[in-house]
Parts: C-alpha cells; structure tokens; sequence
C-alpha cells in the first residue's frame, strides 16, 4: 500500500529510535477490553512478561524466558518435495491432531509478482495462473516438523480467513481479479475450505455463495453456523461487514457448498462506522440487507445498490474472531483523506446477534504518539493466559503486542530481520498469530521474508 510523505517521515524516525534503543510500546487502549478475555487474574496483573531481550541471532527478540523454533522459512524445500516453501506467510490457524501433534494451516498472499508461488498440485489447484494459496505443517508434541506440504494452490492474494468449528481452515482471497486479469483464467475473490489433515479431502472448490470480494478474515457462530465475513478495502468505497446463513448450519467438511444467503450490515444512521469515536458506543437495530449480487459479476457488492437506506462501510476491515456469544472484528485504521468519514488508528468492534447490537469495545488511539509502533492492527488472536495477541500492520519496527484484560499494553515480540539496509532498515510485518490447542506454544509468521516462528515460554506464569 502506498504511504505519504508524511507517514514515510514518522517511520524514518522509528528506525533511527529502534536503531538506538529507544523506541518504546506507543499503544494506548481506551474501552471495555476487559470483557474480551478470560484467564489467570493473576497473570494478567503484571502487564506483560518483561523486557524484550535482543536476539544473538538477529531474527526474533522475546521477555526473558521465553524461546524460539523457526519451524519454515520461504525458499527452503518443501518435505513432501512439491517445491520450494512459498512467499509471504500470513494468516494461520492450528488444530489438534493425534498424539499431541499440531497441525498448522498457513496463507501465502501471493499476487502475480511473487517471488515464490505456491507449487500447483493435482487435485489441490484452482486456478494453474494463481500464485497463492496455503501450506500445512505437522509438528510433533516436541515442536519437531514432520510434514510440510501444499494445501491449496492456483489461488490469489490469500490474507486471512478463520477456523471453523469442524476443524477446517477457511483461506480468503484478497482481491476482484476476474478472468482475464493479470492472466488469471478463473474469477478471483472467493473463500475456499481447506482441510489441515489430509488436503485432497477438500479440494479446491470457491465457495460462491460466500461472495466474491476483497476477503479478508470469517468467524464462525458455533451455535448457530453462521459465517461473519470482513472486506479489507482501503479505497472509497469501503469494505462491508458481511454474514453468510448457510442452508446447512450444522456444518461439517463441505457443508458450505451447499450454498446459503449472503447479507451485508447495515446500521441504521451509521454509514461509515469511522464517525463514531466514543468506546462504548453502542447502536440497536443492526439490520442485514441481502447482497443484491454475491458473484460481483458487473459491479463490486460494495458498490451495489441496497436500496434507498443505503449500506454501512468502514475502512480497513481486517481481523475477525469469536468470542464467548459474539462476533469482533476489527478496522485496521482509517484516513479522512482517503474518503473516511474520521481518522482512527484502529477500532475494534462488538456484535451480538441476540441483541442485534454494534458496540464499538477498543479503541487503538487517538492518543498514540504516532511516532512510534502500534497504530494499524491486524490480525488478532485471544492468548490463553486471558490477553489478546495484536500483529502490528504499519510502518517502522514491527511488534506482536500483547493486550492484558486491564488494558495494560506490552511488546510480546519484534521482529529483528531487516529487510531493508543498515542505513534505512525495514522489517517485515507479523501475520497469523495463533496458539497451539494446549496453550503452551505461539505460532506468528513474519510475512518477509517469510518465516513461521514458533515460541514457547512462562505462558501461564
């Protein structure tokens, strides 16, 4: 995404302050976080785990105690010997498996100009032009790798997605390319299922039903199966907030080819949800507007008519959890000179479907000092301690953040491997946070260059 020259100055200082040491945790949280987590009270009251200690290894510094295994990096061969490990890792999820192993599923957001594509597979390709697409890892209860291997090939620009309560990984395409564009010979834009076990038990079948759009992150409603869905755009007009009814709820692998409703949110005299500023801003009488056409096939959904109330955007609608009895998801930021109602340096918002209530929960500024790290959240996981993991998705040095349910903010890791120079480095963004079944091992990807980090450590301490 391109930046201004404004935005270009205050990271030039983040590097000269991360150069020195000096650079320091820049969140400020204002809302109701604490009804997102659940956890040891008493862990929660130390604001984190210490200092971060500098990696002798130059990739990943971590609070004392804590250690990692780089489990995959892009360019090494894959060990099913499909290939090389693709480009840009980013979102990711990880099931149980037998014996104490984890099985990870991983997004590669690969355009047509990725370094490395993912390898097409017989029985597991879309579109043979497509460069994106998932890899999965089996690691044993030891954080040994025992298999790496395509997933799902022959997509585009696959961001994030969600896990569903069947144990599949849904993996979304960020983008509208139809057939035809950049030598696709597929439409682009779709969700497909991916099964982390065995991958050809899934396939590579577009959810269609599920709408063709800039995907970003799903959740899925365990009682009731329906499917939240954000859309990361950061060109007016923005995004939606979307939910699908699937004609079967009670779900299982395949269920959602069978089809279902797909509607967009729409809050009554609210059409850009970057007006509302205040945490605990709270709007009844959510209604759901059916998409007038989920395919996209002449005009993009956000784009179409709903009718004379029209519909609610925002920008930059990212990550997308489950939490207790509601859906949270989450605008990344938003710029007034980008055709945002109001600036923000990243919301969090609340619904609850028994209520059909919006409840803006978190608010990441405006009080940040903006020259230092933490504005632009992205994806976003609950810890099992009771906090939250935040990837940091903006300029400068790059942190996973940790959020207590006090609201106390603290740098849990930082990136180190500079993929810029001596005199103006760059480091690349963390992607897919995610925590192994037992809650004793964090799993993040730096997107570049791709690397899978897994960390263990104190956690419950």
């Amino acid at each position: 995404m391109s930046r201004t020259t404004d935005a270009r100055q205050s990271a030039t200082r983040r590097q000269v302050l991360a150069r020195t040491g000096a650079l320091g945790v820049g969140i400020t949280f204002a809302g109701a976080v604490s009804e997102l987590f659940a956890g040891s009270a008493a862990a929660q009251g130390k604001g984190g785990y210490g200092p971060l200690v500098p990696d002798p290894a130059g990739l990943l510094d971590l609070p004392k105690g804590f250690s990692y295994k780089v489990l995959s990096r892009e360019g090494d061969p894959l060990r099913s010997g499909e290939g090389k490990v693709p480009s840009n890792h980013d979102g990711m999820a990880a099931f149980a498996g037998r014996q104490g192993r984890v099985h990870l599923v991983r997004n590669h957001e690969n355009r047509v100009t990725a370094k490395i594509q993912v390898p097409t597979v017989a029985g597991l390709t879309y579109d043979p032009m497509g460069k994106g697409g998932c890899t999965a890892l089996t690691v044993d209860r030891h954080g040994n790798v025992l298999s790496e291997r395509v997933a799902i090939a022959g997509t585009a620009v696959n961001c994030a997605g969600g896990h569903t309560p069947w144990g599949t990984w849904l993996t979304c395409e960020e983008t509208e390319d139809r057939a035809g564009t950049n030598g696709y010979t597929k439409d682009h834009g779709f969700i497909f299922e991916v099964d982390p076990v065995d991958p050809h038990r899934s396939g590579a079948v577009p959810l269609t039903a599920m709408g063709r759009f800039q995907h970003e992150a799903v959740a899925v409603d365990p009682r009731r199966g329906i499917v939240y869905e954000t859309e990361d755009a950061f060109q007016s007009p923005f995004g939606l907030f979307y939910r699908f009814l699937p004609n079967k709820p009670e779900g299982g692998l395949g269920s959602l080819r069978a089809g279902g409703r797909l509607q967009a949110m729409r809050v009554p005299g609210v059409p850009d949800l970057s007006a509302v500023q205040e945490t605990g801003a709270s709007f009844g009488g959510v209604e759901w507007v059916d998409v007038p056409d989920p395919l996209a096939a002449q005009t993009p959904i956000r784009n179409q008519d709903f009718g004379p109330k029209g519909i609610t955007h925002a920008q930059k609608l990212e990550g997308c959890y489950w939490g207790g009895s509601c859906v949270y998801f989450v605008s990344s930021y938003a710029r007034s000179r980008e055709g945002s109602a109001a600036d923000h340096f990243g919301q969090i918002w609340r619904y609850d479907p028994a209520s059909r209530r919006l409840t803006l929960v978190i608010v990441f500024g405006p009080d940040t000092d903006v020259q230092l790290p933490g504005e632009e959240p992205d994806n976003i996981c609950l810890a099992p301690s009771g906090g939250l993991m935040v990837c940091e998705d903006g300029e400068g040095a790059q942190h996973v953040f940790g959020v207590t349910r006090k609201g106390e903010v603290y740098a849990m890791a930082r990136g180190r491997q500079n993929i810029g120079t001596p005199e103006a480095p760059e480091w690349g963004e963390f992607a897919g946070v995610t925590f192994s079944p037992d809650g004793d091992t964090m799993y993040v990807n730096c997107y570049t260059p791709g690397t899978t980090f897994a960390v263990t450590g104190p956690w419950h301490s």
